[in-house]
């Protein structure tokens, strides 16, 4: 006898098991397929952003700072240290002690909200009358009943063209983050998020860094005066980084890869690496998940088609995160997931596109939400713009950290909030204030006559605000 219930989400990430949790919630009866396996072949939920992604490198991120700091910044507070040194397999150890406890977290949350869990590979058999037959591909092949279905899926990284991933010295995220030894050099193909990350994690422990990126700007979604602060800080650093790039032959060899290359003047480059991150985007993952057998519709990227609601081009299918259109960040993946859960309760779940935060966690930290000024220029809005720098700011001295600066902008007739753009400490935290405010359409002045603490790193913001209306107080 097949299992039946109201609801099925296949996927176990942020998206699917928030979405799990949400329509439990409500009410519904609600199972969640996952296939995601730790060393033991046990179960690990969170998806690609507790196992390959967010968590374990934010872990890796915090030890190499340690370790940054203890050898370079120290000295500075009158502490010393000598002979300071990496135990990278007891740092990559504890990074898998945290992605441990994220996924043995979810699983308990999924059981206090009484979501029933298949480990397994979750695919469509056929439809159903009031719903969809399902199979679970695990240990052991399970049938189960669905009314309504949410596809949370995920995304792969996505590999260079003839190259694929070995995950020994061509690596995506997933081998990048399982890197167990100091690599002398370390190679960058695209300057994205994760790789950024990962560079900064091992030239702090001492790597020599090189970033090839085909852009000829560097963080080209980023506002353009955040990310020439970012790009000097990271070249100050020690990362090096080449825009403009044309890449070629990559070879595997005994001892590490080589990368054939053409600089912006065009000139012939080779580029010799212990390890090769290619960090160039991800593709929608929909392998396996036999679309075809209900006719579930997929664009040309492989994405499932959704429409403003996320509902999918069958009755009671619904897609949201990474699979499906819009930015593929986790805490999008969960508003969408919430939002959805809330609609089959015939509530009026919403995301706001406009108000979603990017963070990219390198040291300056880098956050934004909103449009940046080029987009702005590009169309047409007239917008007033503030700046203030942490140089200027007391926290920040007392940190000894002062790289970047708070951006605010904001309509030139209504004063209305219309983006943020951060670079500098705790970027990622403070982005969330300006979220907020941009998502009640607050204006700079609001933000300007808000009292913030004394001292803090988010009087910069308030301080930006000011800057809007060129009355900075304290630069």
């Amino acid at each position: 006898m097949s299992k039946q219930f109201d609801v099925v989400v296949i996927g176990g990430g942020p998206g699917g098991y928030i979405a799990a949790i949400r329509a439990a919630q409500l009410g519904m009866n609600v199972a969640c397929i996952d296939e995601w396996k730790n060393a033991k072949g046990g179960p690990a939920l969170g998806g690609t952003c507790t196992n390959v992604g967010c968590i374990p490198s934010k872990a890796l991120l915090q030890s190499s700072e340690h370790f940054d700091h203890a050898n370079h910044h120290f000295a500075d507070h009158g502490i010393s240290a000598s002979n300071v040194t990496m135990d990278v397999a007891k740092m990559v150890a504890r990074k898998d002690t945290v992605v441990k406890q994220n996924n043995d977290g979810i699983q308990y949350l999924l059981k206090k909200n009484k979501v029933a869990f298949f480990h397994g590979r979750g695919s469509f058999v056929k439809a159903v009358e009031g719903g969809y037959e399902l199979k679970v591909a695990g240990a052991a092949e399970e049938i189960i009943i669905a009314k309504q279905v949410i596809l949370a899926t995920g995304s792969n990284a996505r590999a260079l063209p003839g190259t694929p991933f070995d995950e020994e010295t061509i690596l995506s995220n997933d081998g990048a983050l399982r890197i167990g030894a100091l690599p002398k050099r370390l190679g960058l193909i695209g300057s994205g998020v994760i790789g950024l990350e990962m560079g900064s994690v091992w030239r702090r422990l001492g790597s020599e860094v090189t970033i090839l990126e085909g852009l000829p700007v560097f963080l080209g979604a980023v506002d353009e005066q955040i990310a020439k602060e970012a790009h000097k800080a990271f070249v100050k650093q020690g990362l090096k980084v080449e825009l403009g790039v044309k890449v070629g032959e990559i070879k595997k060899g005994k001892k590490g890869v080589s990368v054939a290359w053409t600089n912006a003047k065009g000139e012939a480059q080779t580029l010799e690496v212990d390890k090769l991150i290619v960090s160039i985007g991800r593709v929608p993952n929909t392998i396996g998940l036999n679309a075809e057998a209900v006719g579930l519709a997929l664009d040309e990227r492989g994405a499932i088609v959704v429409d403003e609601q996320c509902r999918a081009n069958l009755p009671g299918v619904w897609a949201v995160g990474d699979v499906v259109r819009g930015p593929m960040l986790a805490h999008k993946a969960e508003e969408e997931g919430v939002a959805v859960a809330e609609r089959m309760a015939g509530q009026h779940g919403h995301v706001n596109f406009n108000t979603i935060p990017w963070v990219i966690y390198t040291s300056p930290e880098i956050a934004w939400v909103g449009r940046t000024e080029q987009q702005l220029k590009a169309d047409g809005v007239a917008y007033k713009a503030g700046t203030f720098p942490f140089l200027a700011n007391g926290r920040a001295r007392a940190l000894g950290d002062t790289t970047g600066m708070v951006k605010m902008l904001a309509d030139a007739t209504t004063d209305e909030i219309l983006g943020v753009h951060i670079v500098g400490p705790m970027a990622s935290e403070l982005i969330a204030e300006c979220v907020v405010a941009m998502e009640f359409r607050a204006s700079s002045e609001d933000i300007a006559r808000i009292c913030h603490a004394h001292p803090s790193l988010s009087e910069a913001t308030k301080e930006a605000a000011l800057a809007v209306d060129k009355r900075t107080l304290n630069f």
